[in-house]
């Protein structure tokens, strides 16, 4: 027969289990979040949270399915750019270069201009004045041949920009390319001109050979949904029109609208930026590849590695993050590939992290339906860029509550409480991130839902970091185990 001593022993551990919870268990809501969560009518089934001190080692504050796979939606990014920034270097920049292929004399070079796309991700018009600026102040005002646009150092097949949420004309939806064009979208502004009862339109870039209309009728009243009073034709790759009018009630508005036609995106505007800045050209705009024999004029830098990760992060932007994906690639294995980026950034994973909570990534930018990442692996992620030299730049890249970013237009209880990630998709709502607490202290925060209902659980969200930023850290008694430890 057993003693009791013996009998006694599991009931002892499960006693002292009971008191410092295990790092897998999970642990109630708080009320507020069960009531928010309760009234989006999503179950706690299709929720996963995890709040942990940071740069602690303890029990978690808050658990809930952790360890779950689920679609981050756009906190994947946190991921790529993290990763990004370790293997580039956060001063990475990407160069552009400029190749001429004849002699120049007298303001024409006699031959072609070469542009060769390396993947920088924010090459807007802005951007691209300066470089043809560049060229023109190196003497070439008139190219008596073609200018020639490479964009081989990524090999990535074209996509339908409205088939992953049928949007093809949000600029969010453009499709990577290693010579990426101002997201290959137009900037219109309309301005109202009283006097002559218009509203008239600029467009950046002008687009070469496609007809665009000047002048919109105004139309008295409010401003309101002025997007569809315009009635905008586009459908034509040669011409953008406006069946409606413009209300006056507006004011000045920008549009941005992506080309209906981005395959011929780069051609067109190359070619009436050049014409617009004075240049003439003998030849046509096309596209081709940089003879091999042919040394750069020069290089045009892009914005540092860091910055562009603070548009990426605090905007969302997802064509920029598939650049930065795309360049692991190109710089590592020659070619700017999906398949060869998944597999740097899940090697650099496994060295961090071994292969426990591994991220499973499309594109990098959480732009899919096949995205997985647990909560546990997000706050894993965090919580080695807290003690990471990093650390600066990835957090001042993040969304500040009812701030700016993602987050500005919210109205935030915990206003200026948290840097945190957004994502979101059909059935998809994410966070992640730091929140600032009472008396300086800090959280990792993730919270995922994957449900029908997904969209509905911002108030969710809002009570789970406001709960954060009211805590503070356990403090444990002298000779007293630390919680969560084996």
């Amino acid at each position: 027969m057993p003693s009791t001593r013996l009998l006694l022993l599991p009931l002892l551990a499960a006693l002292l289990l009971a008191g410092t919870p295990a790092q897998g268990r999970d642990t109630p809501l708080p009320a507020a979040a069960a009531k928010a969560l309760a009234r989006a009518q999503v179950p706690v089934e299709a929720v996963s949270v995890l709040v942990t001190e940071a740069g602690g080692h303890g029990a978690p504050l808050l658990s809930l399915h952790a360890e779950q796979p689920r679609n981050p939606a756009s906190v994947m990014k946190l991921v790529t750019t993290l990763a990004g920034m370790e293997i580039l270097g956060p001063n990475w920049t990407w160069n552009t270069p400029v190749y001429v292929d004849g002699t120049i004399r007298d303001g024409t070079l006699q031959g072609d201009l070469y542009l060769q796309g390396q993947g920088d991700p924010k090459l807007v018009v802005e951007r691209l004045w300066l470089l043809l600026r560049r060229v023109q102040s190196l003497g070439i005002r008139h190219v008596t041949g073609d200018i020639v646009l490479d964009h081989h150092a990524f090999a990535v097949e074209p996509q339908d920009p409205g088939e992953f949420d049928g949007e093809r004309l949000r600029p969010y939806n453009a499709g990577p390319d290693a010579l990426l064009l101002n997201f290959k979208s137009v900037l219109m502004t309309f301005v109202p001109d009283a006097t002559a009862q218009v509203a008239r339109v600029h467009y950046e870039p002008p687009l070469e050979g496609v007809q665009l209309q000047a002048t919109v009728p105004l139309a008295p009243g409010e401003c309101g949904d002025y997007r569809s009073t315009l009635r905008a034709a586009v459908d034509d790759p040669a011409r953008i029109a406006f069946a409606g009018r413009y209300p006056a009630g507006c004011g000045e508005k920008t549009w941005p609208m992506a080309y209906v036609d981005p395959a011929r995106y780069n051609v067109r505007a190359i070619g009436g930026l050049w014409h617009e800045m004075g240049g003439t050209l003998g030849g046509q705009v096309r596209e081709g590849r940089v003879p091999g024999q042919l040394k750069p004029m020069f290089e045009f830098p892009s914005l540092p590695l860091a910055e562009i990760v603070r548009t990426i992060n605090k905007y969302s932007n997802n064509v920029m993050t598939q650049q930065l994906f795309l360049t692991l690639s190109q710089q590592q294995l020659g070619k700017g590939t999906l398949a060869g980026s998944r597999i740097i950034v899940q090697d650099w994973w496994r060295r961090h992290f071994g292969s426990v909570d591994e991220p499973t990534l499309s594109n990098g930018s959480g732009l899919s339906r096949s995205d997985r990442i647990s909560a546990r692996g997000l706050e894993r992620l965090l919580q080695y860029a807290w003690s990471s030299p990093l650390m600066p730049e990835l957090l001042s890249s993040l969304p500040i509550t009812g701030q700016d970013g993602t987050l500005r237009r919210e109205r935030w209880h915990a206003q200026g409480a948290a840097h945190l990630k957004t994502g979101s998709l059909r059935d998809v709502a994410a966070v992640a991130g730091i929140v600032h607490a009472k008396g300086g202290h800090r959280y990792v925060l993730v919270a995922i839902v994957n449900h029908p209902n997904a969209a509905a659980t911002r108030p969710f969200m809002e009570a789970l970091v406001e709960w954060a930023a009211q805590q503070t850290p356990h403090v444990r008694r002298r000779g007293q185990p630390q919680a969560g430890a084996e």
